[in-house]
């Protein structure tokens, strides 16, 4: 039975957990202007929205965007 390891050295050992915390800071990164990008579409479509109401003449139209959505 083969029982050898091979000796890791401690600079890979800290090398392999400074890849592992970068990829998660990367993920991480990524939810985040994710989450952003979502929240600017939104508010890029209400504010679309509200100007499309304002250009056909209506009065009353941040009431009728909202209860659109």
């Amino acid at each position: 039975m083969y029982t050898h390891r091979p000796q890791v050295d401690e600079r890979e050992e800290e090398a392999v957990a400074d890849r592992q915390s970068a990829g998660l800071l990367g993920i991480v990164i990524i939810l985040v202007l994710l989450i952003v990008g979502l929240f600017l579409v939104h508010r890029l479509h209400r504010t679309s929205a509200i100007e499309d109401c304002l250009l056909a003449g209506h009065s009353n139209c941040d009431t009728a965007v909202t209860a659109d959505h």
